[in-house]
């Protein structure tokens, strides 16, 4: 017997069963996509299972690649430019007679309401070489005279006894030239310079002070500029005269390098701040042109006692540099106007400080006093008549960016009221 052929099923029964077999054949492939993408990263971000294919009259705009320009480091719009500011109150200050140049890193003594104003870049290829005088009395300037043609321009290590300016060591020339190791003494009353023994070694902006009838000379940088000097010399002076023709070796400071405020009071001697590293001279550079090599700033504070040690104090509210003239001793506490701190942790950039702080030498305690017009680093500062004044340095770029920019000649000053516990 023949079996029958079979019925022809209509068309529409053919047309479920294809959409049967495909609808089949996704849901296998989307169990297969699952599988796989399984394995993919958590972080991974998928906009869709399925993508339908892109019309050729209708074409996708191109991705733009990131330049390097636009990338920005991880982090560094969690950290503002002015992330080292810290609270302060503000000060009324007031500006006076600018300075007849603009000095960088130049040096400074106070005597009675004069304010002697040394040396210091004018630019980076041009240094001073001559003294301008500020009167406190009539606020002006006036009395400029030269320096010797062998002394050093800019960090330098300087102090007075009320009448003789010694002078120590320093960079000689623009630029991050070499130090020389003249010292000399100016007689603030005849004008006149004399010769003093040259140090056993140069340095830049080593820590100065006169102790117990002797010239002390502390740490600073060595001779490349950079690496930082522990030494500690003395010499006996008197009445702007050596007493003694060499340099006594003294205990080193437990750290070294320059830009510190050095201070004596209450018969001890201080050394406040600093910084280890500075800039270098270009190997080979015929002008000996400055690099910028890795600088750690500190907030350390030392003091030298009877028994001859070193012994820490509280440190600095933060690290500062660049503060080896910008102090007076008030009333028994030390007022610190500016300097440089720690660079900015994403751009590298130097910070200037723009806080006036307080050192009281009765409780050891500081605190930050004031805010200054402007951030700004190596100020040349001077106290009278009740009045804090300062002139010279580099400021900032604007408030919301402390970094270094111009050098400046001018001259702030601001009625200073202290409180005591």
């Amino acid at each position: 017997m023949v079996r029958p052929a079979a019925k022809a099923l209509p068309p529409k029964h053919l047309v479920a069963l294809a959409v049967v077999a495909v609808l089949g054949l996704v849901l296998v492939a989307d169990y297969l996509w699952a599988s796989s993408s399984s394995s993919a990263p958590s972080s991974a971000v998928w906009s869709s299972r399925v993508t339908l294919p892109t019309s050729p009259a209708v074409q996708a705009p191109p991705v733009a690649k990131e330049s390097k320009k636009d990338k920005k480091p991880v982090g560094s719009m969690d950290i503002n430019a002015t992330f080292a500011d810290l609270p302060a109150p503000e000060l009324k200050w007031e500006e006076m007679a600018e300075a007849p140049v603009a000095r960088l890193d130049g040096a400074a003594i106070q005597i009675k309401n004069l304010l002697y104003v040394f040396a210091g870049y004018g630019t980076i290829n041009h240094v001073h070489s001559h003294v301008d005088t500020y009167n406190f009395s009539d606020n002006t300037w006036g009395g400029r005279f030269d320096m010797p043609k062998d002394m050093a321009h800019s960090h330098l290590g300087m102090v007075t006894d009320g009448r003789f300016i010694y002078v120590v060591t320093g960079q000689y020339g623009p630029q991050c030239r070499g130090p020389t190791a003249r010292n000399f003494v100016l007689d603030t009353e005849t004008k006149e310079w004399h010769d003093l023994p040259p140090l056993p070694v140069p340095r830049y902006a080593p820590a100065t002070q006169l102790w117990r009838g002797r010239l002390h000379v502390m740490g600073g940088s060595k001779e490349d500029r950079h690496e930082p000097g522990l030494e500690h010399w003395s010499l006996a002076v008197k009445d702007g005269e050596a007493l003694e023709k060499e340099w006594r070796s003294e205990i080193p400071i437990p750290r070294g390098g320059p830009h510190r405020a050095c201070v004596v009071a209450n018969d001890k001697l201080l050394v406040i701040g600093g910084q280890e590293g500075d800039f270098m001279a270009k190997p080979g550079s015929p002008i000996f042109k400055c690099v910028r090599r890795s600088e750690v700033v500190y907030s350390n504070v030392y003091m030298l006692d009877d028994g001859m040690t070193w012994k820490e104090l509280p440190h600095m509210p933060k690290p500062d540099s660049h503060i080896e003239f910008a102090w007076v001793n008030v009333n028994n506490s030390l007022i610190i106007v500016g300097g440089t701190t720690d660079k900015h942790p994403i751009t590298k950039k130097m910070v200037l400080v723009g806080e006036v702080f307080r050192f009281n030498l009765d409780t050891l305690e500081w605190s930050v006093i004031g805010r200054l017009p402007f951030r700004i680093k190596t100020t040349l500062v001077g106290y009278w008549d009740g009045w804090l004044y300062f002139t010279s340095g580099q400021r900032d770029k604007g408030p919301k960016d402390p970094s270094p920019k111009k050098v400046v000649g001018c001259m702030f000053r601001t009625k200073l009221h202290l409180w005591f516990p």
